[in-house]
């Protein structure tokens, strides 16, 4: 059994992949070939963003999105503590304070009660990780950082192709960024990411960035990076494009089947809230015995993740950046998720089995 199926998938779309891989070979041009800019326009039209510029993965389109925003050393940015840490480790490198802000205690995303007690002088933005594939609540964090002249930047790297209220991720701050790791609900076959913007200011600045600063040829206008988006991986993604609607819609169903499973156990499943729907990057399960419950799993041969077992305050690299505060929501979860395998073409079968031990397990 695989935790994610990306042989499966490639069996269905391989003549497809292989003639845009071979497109890319003919025409010669492996860095900001055509394929590039037909990608962004593509994923531009999708999430009804302005603009999107593809970049070399989703840890860079952070990066890239800080550095646009021109946050600076001492600076601070509002993250959550319980994500993956390239959302705080970007801020850092930039020499700027990740300042973390505890979570929801059931869609596990950032928190917007917990926001304005964090809010200084200093602080310049707030970066909301739409989290296992569900947008954070942006209508009361983009209310909140309008108030205090704050910038929002939406981490969507888990959460492409999902909405909130109507509207896609990706497309509901001023700046959005998403990772193509093979893993997420849309990847490709390497690193990959873009960046989301209704501005045309800052998408020609991002522009300028990923070519080392250069608005045109060896002139360069901005401190930039090389953080182009590989040619070859935008074709493999404009191939994926073209299966992904239905594969949301999969992902949906083998969600809403583990849901219905799982509906008398003593686990809690996904909560999604309510004008949100998930592209479930992840199937998260909370139980109170994690270590006993992969024991018991990987017994019987079922595959399992935990996304993230440390809270970013926990982290060594950051704990000097906590003081203190409440972040108990965070640890605990932290202690107790665990992801079952999920993927569009999971089968009955195997979700049978997996519940079926999990639930033996659990009692």
């Amino acid at each position: 059994m695989q935790f994610i199926d990306l042989k499966q998938q490639y069996n269905l779309i391989k003549a497809d992949v292989l003639n845009e891989i071979n497109q890319v070979l003919d025409s010669g041009q492996y860095i900001m070939g055509g394929k590039v800019a037909e990608l962004e326009q593509v994923l531009a039209n999708y999430t009804g963003a302005k603009h999107c510029i593809g970049v070399c993965d989703g840890t860079k389109a952070l990066l890239i999105a800080l550095m646009a925003l021109d946050i600076q050393a001492g600076d601070e940015v509002i993250v959550p503590a319980f994500t993956f840490i390239a959302t705080a480790s970007m801020v850092s490198l930039l020499g700027a304070v990740p300042v973390f802000a505890d979570v929801d205690e059931k869609t596990y995303n950032l928190d917007p009660n917990k926001i304005e007690a964090l809010i200084t002088p200093k602080t310049k933005a707030i970066i909301p990780v739409s989290l296992y594939g569900q947008c954070a609540d942006f209508n009361a964090i983009n209310q909140i950082a309008a108030k205090h002249g704050l910038v929002v930047i939406e981490d969507g790297a888990q959460s492409f192709g999902a909405t909130y209220n109507g509207e896609k991720s990706c497309n509901l701050t001023r700046i959005s960024t998403t990772s193509f790791f093979p893993s997420k609900p849309l990847g490709c076959y390497g690193d990959g990411g873009a960046i989301f913007t209704n501005d045309d200011e800052l998408a020609q600045k991002i522009r300028w960035i990923r070519v080392h600063g250069q608005d045109k040829r060896y002139h360069h206008a901005v401190l930039g990076i090389n953080g182009r988006l590989d040619t070859l991986q935008a074709g493999i993604l404009l191939a994926k494009m073209r299966i992904f609607a239905n594969e949301v819609q999969l992902r949906d169903q083998v969600a809403k089947r583990y849901d219905e499973l799982f509906k008398d156990s003593a686990c809690v499943t996904p909560f999604i809230a309510a004008g949100n729907t998930s592209v479930y990057a992840q199937y998260t399960l909370v139980v109170k015995d994690r270590d006993g419950l992969i024991k018991h799993l990987n017994a019987n041969n079922i595959p399992t993740a935990v996304h993230y077992p440390i809270p970013l305050h926990k982290q060594p690299i950051f704990a000097a950046n906590y003081h203190g505060q409440d972040l108990s929501v965070s640890e605990k979860i932290a202690a107790q998720v665990i992801s079952l395998p999920m993927h569009p073409y999971l089968d009955h079968a195997s979700q049978d089995k997996i519940v079926a031990a999990v639930k033996q397990f659990i009692g």
